[in-house]
């Protein structure tokens, strides 16, 4: 089976570094990126459908299981984030992260948000270590959670793979090379306008 190292264009598909087992989707002119979970450099093809044995066969290593998986560390939460929280005017439940230089804020309505590298999601993340479709959010009356929409590299909550969970504030959601942050926000008052009332005869 052909490697490829970091920065070789190798083409269309699904490939995972040899250390281990994290798996990038490639469009036809992506470079191979360094390995997000590990920094390996080598990577071979992979069909997305391999399971962890598989894995672990192809790259001449015993079995892979969920307690020996290397798991994404949880970071400590950045300073950006009670900045964030602090200019929320409205109450609700909130997707926050960054992209590049870029913090965003993303306020998440009743129904589904679809996070994911296609141009249909609602959280989009033009990055090879994100699916095209990759998770999930439902939120309604009682709550909000998290689903793995059939992910090439998962879905972690807290530092623990999940394939669905309810969310909770200050929750970290790993979504590829990206950390994505839970806010809820309930202790904003409501606009001075709303709650102004009308003299009598006025």
């Amino acid at each position: 089976m052909e490697a490829f190292a970091a920065g070789t264009l190798a083409g269309a598909g699904s490939f995972r570094c040899e250390d281990c087992g994290f798996k990038v989707a490639l469009h036809e002119l992506d470079e191979v990126p360094g390995c997000p979970q590990c920094g390996g450099s080598k990577f071979k093809r992979a069909s997305m459908f391999m399971n962890r044995a598989e894995i672990a066969a192809a790259a001449g290593g015993h079995p892979v299981t969920r307690e020996h998986e290397q798991l994404p560390e949880v970071e400590s939460t950045p300073d950006w984030i009670d900045e964030a929280r602090e200019a929320l005017v409205a109450n609700g439940d909130y997707l926050a992260f960054e992209n590049g230089e870029r913090t965003n804020v993303v306020p998440l309505q009743d129904g589904w948000t679809r996070v994911g590298r296609s141009l249909s999601a609602h959280v989009r993340f033009d990055d090879p270590t994100v699916s095209r479709r990759h998770a999930l959010i439902h939120r309604d009356a009682s709550g909000a959670r998290v689903l793995d929409d059939r992910s090439l590299n998962g879905v972690f909550l807290n530092g623990e793979r999940v394939d669905w969970h309810e969310l909770e504030d200050g929750d970290q959601i790993a979504i590829g090379a990206f950390r994505l942050f839970f806010i809820t926000v309930r202790d904003r008052a409501q606009s001075s306008a709303s709650s102004l009332k009308l003299a009598p005869g006025a």
